[in-house]
């Protein structure tokens, strides 16, 4: 039987897990063990895993992500539970909320570290307060993104990649930035990816979004050209899921092979999300 009843909400990406207790999440016996290895193997399958009404306490969140792997404590200090970063864009719960206005555009996160970080394995957010309109987060396969490519595309984009940077994603959303700005953003080093990612799994995935400045060895323009037509196919409306979130939804993403992003909402707006985030331990390769 099994441990998880998992309902598909698109044909390409997302499924709902119902009937969830949300104590055995944060269980601290082997059964919270063996759930959170079935949740992984429903996320590896679905990308995206939604758990509606859930009110999972940011403690218990905490503990259920410390199941699924390491934990990112970087952002402490913003939320008195430690591993929970608020994500809001009013600056008094987030002293980074400016940079947030970047996750209306699709991305991977992790493509831009300050060091030599992976990508995060997953990622888990909850609602605590919602936009009274807009705000939905919606997802996109980037493993199905690569398997839709045609085989001689697979074989020429195989050869390529891609510098992606912060300045390439908060210049979408600050174009004409100060010198002192710009200079800020600069100073977090770029990272050259290639862009097709070959996973220890053997699947592989497109590597896109804001980040992807351009390509190596390619004219700037028709460089830019190709990975924004990339990304407009990964994400035609019938390959995405937009949540629409109620106060007390849980989602959690496989930030490796699914884009993501936020849709606009009011920048007065309360809405507040509280993520989680469980450290990466493979390489884009």
């Amino acid at each position: 039987m099994s441990l998880l009843t998992v309902t598909k909400l698109t044909e390409s990406v997302g499924a709902e897990v119902v009937d969830l207790d949300p104590t055995r999440l944060a269980s601290d016996d082997i059964s919270g063990d063996i759930l959170a290895e079935a949740i992984l193997d429903a996320l590896e399958d679905n990308g995206v895993l939604v758990f509606r009404g859930l009110s999972l306490d940011p403690v218990a969140q905490v503990a259920f992500c410390k199941r699924l792997g390491e934990i990112d404590h970087s952002s402490d200090g913003h939320h008195p539970v430690a591993g929970i970063y608020p994500i809001t864009l009013n600056p008094t719960k987030n002293s980074s909320a400016a940079y947030l206005k970047a996750t209306f555009d699709w991305h991977i996160d992790g493509c831009t570290p300050t060091g030599d970080e992976y990508p995060q394995k997953a990622t888990v957010l909850s609602a605590v307060h919602v936009a009274e309109s807009g705000g939905e987060t919606e997802f996109a396969n980037s493993y199905a993104a690569y398997e839709a490519l045609t085989p001689e595309e697979k074989d020429y984009l195989g050869t390529l990649r891609v510098v992606h940077s912060l300045e390439a994603s908060q210049r979408r959303v600050t174009p004409d930035p100060s010198p002192e700005v710009l200079a800020r953003w600069r100073s977090r080093p770029t990272h050259e990816h290639p862009l097709i990612w070959t996973h220890r799994s053997g699947r592989k995935s497109l590597v896109l979004g804001a980040s992807a400045d351009y390509v190596v060895g390619m004219d700037l323009d028709r460089g830019r050209a190709l990975l924004n037509e990339l990304l407009e196919r990964a994400t035609v409306p019938d390959r995405v899921y937009s949540h629409s979130w109620s106060v007390g939804d849980t989602v959690i993403w496989d930030n490796r092979g699914v884009l993501h992003r936020a849709a606009p909402y009011d920048p007065d707006s309360p809405r507040e999300m509280l993520r989680t985030t469980v450290l990466g331990d493979e390489p884009i390769q």
